[in-house]
């Protein structure tokens, strides 16, 4: 059985950081390429970073290019979003996303509130 589990969301300050986490489990994590994705209130769910399988190769939305860094520990099944500099428009639920044999699985997602 596929689970994906974020943590490490909250409530954080204009200006400071947070390091989300998604166990995966249920499936060969080294051979999936993972996302996060986030999704405002009122707004439709966006791509945020993306990692291949093996780590080699990233992307992320322009509008967090600089602050934000995926990666992943292939030993631990595990895959961060390093948020730094974090902006009142970066609240959101954020999701975890593996790609598996073509198909897309989320996780149930984590919250994040920037906000003084």
């Amino acid at each position: 059985q596929v689970q994906l589990v974020e943590s490490g969301g909250g409530l954080v300050q204009p200006g400071g950081s947070l390091r989300l986490s998604c166990a995966a489990s249920g499936f060969t994590f080294s051979s999936s390429a993972t996302s996060w994705y986030r999704q405002a209130p009122g707004k439709e769910r966006e791509l945020v970073a993306a990692i291949t399988s093996a780590g080699g190769s990233t992307n992320y939305a322009d509008s967090v290019k600089g602050r934000f860094t995926i990666s992943r520990d292939n030993a631990k099944n595990t895959v961060y979003l390093q948020m730094n500099s974090l902006k009142p428009e970066d609240t959101a639920v954020y999701y975890c996303n593996a790609i598996i044999r073509g198909l897309g699985y989320w996780g149930k997602g984590t919250l994040v509130t920037v906000s003084s």
